[in-house]
């Protein structure tokens, strides 16, 4: 393994206070909120809905919750099934599980029965703590896949009981938004049951810091799942990083996190769950985005720290406009998942009197790896600087041990403790996404003279939109199974709304008139809501290499050249 240490241009644009390099990690997660529990006892860890949750109380469901888990048979190194939206209940079931020494695997909620079946095959897990209103998909899953402990999570319990009396109001809209946060189960195991024991003795052996903590499954290009590997060093480094990149925020209650992204997705997971837990922040829970909700608690609680992606960034600002609620004290938002508009990001700072920056990473990096500065010198068009003990190169993709000229496109390779350990059961995927130590991102940058990176293109061909992976060859063996279909490309085009937009050409069978709604349609069947195209085009035939494969690159050409009108 090559002992090659490159230059880190970027140290010297670091903003004033933040370290060129951490002290490695120790410990395990689950130290983070019991130090922030022994630190600032009183002071809210969670807020949903406007109920509080301390962090003696938040540290004593967990110790709870562990205890529960436990009597049924969960141990070190087993693997538990997380399928919740944000809620306090997932916090608690997060570091429940992990002070077990047991590994969390998270999952999309809304995903759909078969995509959800594909993760269940590839871990196995078989305890799973699942939201009321995906049990019945659960329980429908075949006799190999059964969960052996199933434990049902209801969302309305969390809340303050005036709104939990309201929800039970005979009247439509009550009944309404009873259902849209809940469903009647039977054949489960409830939440309340789990935690309602004595807590886990405080002897009960902990993780250690190179144990496995969490599964993140990334779409990856084939579509098939994979599931990311990551440590407690990996999400503890991370975290710490993530501390150290914003100085001006103090430790305690003063700090508010807004928890508007999901915390099954790596983003919301590391900013939200680990972040903000070991700043002893308030985190406010979000179960979906909704501007009308996030303006409420910004009257009273304004966040000193808000992880979006520009769509959200962009609705809220919108919003805030329309209803003349002012965003100031709105310190520092971090934007990632897709590029940030410069359009977007000046009316934001003039409205909130703080930052908009945007960032980088991936599952398989924690997932941050780079942030602009929080300072007057970071550049727009840009995802900013590596984090303190990250090292990039820019490397030639076709053969990655040789560096490019400096300033010069290449593939990013990065090293650092936040790097995953590999895919999940993967071996050869996992060797595949390595060089001489180096993780390949498959990202094509620039970095400029003062360390600045820019995203140029991705090798790989996965679609982000509205800050969600879309595998490309997924979306087309679902459209291929529509009877009319005979073969499908998928790519992402532009969007002003979502970074970019699921598209497909599609060759059908025979010269008749084809629905291509009915086509959308029938994919709604089988794919999560933002996997679904959302234009579908007819074309004689599919552009192919000499092999037979299908060149999406001439694909997006053609569709963005029929489009370019619009």
């Amino acid at each position: 393994m090559t002992t090659y240490d490159p230059p880190r241009p970027w140290i010297a644009s670091y903003a004033e206070g933040v370290p060129a390099d951490l002290a490695p990690v120790s410990g395990s997660l689950v130290d983070i909120v019991a130090e922030s529990a022994r630190d600032h006892p009183t002071a809210p860890a969670l807020q949903f809905f406007g109920r509080e949750t301390t962090y003696i109380e938040l540290q004593d469901q967990i110790d709870r919750a562990a205890a529960g888990l436990r009597a049924l048979g969960v141990g070190a190194g087993d693997r538990v099934a997380i399928v919740l939206p944000n809620c306090p209940q997932h916090i608690v079931a997060f570091y429940a599980i992990l002070r077990l020494g047991a590994i969390v695997i998270e999952h999309n909620p809304l995903y759909t029965a078969r995509e959800l079946r594909k993760q269940f095959e590839d871990h196995g897990a078989k305890v799973a703590i699942v939201w009321s209103k995906v049990v019945g998909t659960v329980q429908a899953f075949p006799a190999d896949l059964a969960i052996s402990s199933l434990i049902s999570v209801d969302l309305t319990r969390a809340m303050p009981w005036k709104m939990r009396a309201a929800l039970r109001l005979p009247i439509s809209r009550a009944r309404d938004a009873r259902e849209a946060l809940h469903a009647s189960v039977s054949g489960t195991i409830t939440w309340e049951r789990i935690v309602s024991g004595e807590p886990l003795p405080a002897t009960h052996t902990k993780p250690a810091t190179d144990d496995v903590a969490l599964i993140q499954y990334t779409s990856g290009t084939t579509g098939s799942p994979k599931g990311a590997v990551l440590t407690h060093r990996n999400l503890l480094s991370n975290a710490a990083q993530a501390r150290s990149w914003v100085p001006s925020i103090t430790r305690g209650p003063g700090c508010v996190v807004y928890a508007v992204l999901p915390m099954f997705h790596a983003y919301g997971l590391t900013l939200c769950l680990t972040f903000a837990m070991s700043m002893g922040a308030r985190l406010v829970l979000f179960p979906r985005f909704d501007p009308d909700m996030v303006l409420e608690v910004t009257q009273k609680n304004p966040a000193t720290f808000l992880p979006l992606v520009p769509p959200i960034a962009d609705r809220l600002l919108s919003r805030a406009l329309e209803k003349g609620i002012s965003l100031a004290g709105t310190d520092v938002a971090i934007s990632g998942a897709m590029a940030l508009p410069h359009e977007l990001v000046v009316p934001f700072e003039e409205e909130t009197g703080g930052y908009l920056v945007e960032g980088y990473g991936l599952s398989e990096t924690s997932p941050v790896l780079m942030a602009n500065p929080v300072a007057a010198n970071r550049v727009p068009g840009t995802v900013g600087l590596p984090l303190p003990g990250t090292e990039c190169r820019v490397v030639n993709p076709d053969d990655p041990t040789v560096d490019v000229a400096e300033g010069e496109p290449g593939e990013l390779i990065v090293r650092g403790p936040q790097v995953f350990r590999g895919y999940y059961g993967k071996p050869e995927e996992t060797e595949a996404v390595f060089v001489d130590g180096w993780f390949r991102t498959g990202d094509i940058v620039q970095i400029d003279d003062a360390g600045f990176v820019r995203i140029v293109d991705r090798i790989k061909e996965l679609i982000i939109t509205g800050g969600f992976n879309v595998a490309p060859t997924e979306v087309e063996q679902a459209l291929r199974q529509h009877a009319a279909v005979v073969d499908a490309a998928v790519v992402g085009l532009p969007s002003e709304h979502s970074g970019e937009e699921v598209v497909a050409a599609v060759v059908v069978d025979g010269d008749e008139d084809v629905d291509v709604e009915g086509i959308r349609e029938f994919a709604r069947g089988i794919l999560t809501p933002y996997k679904v195209p959302r234009r579908v085009f007819v074309i004689d035939e599919l552009p192919t290499s000499l092999i037979g494969k299908v060149l999406r690159r001439q694909v997006r050409d053609r569709l963005l050249a029929l489009t370019s009108g619009d």
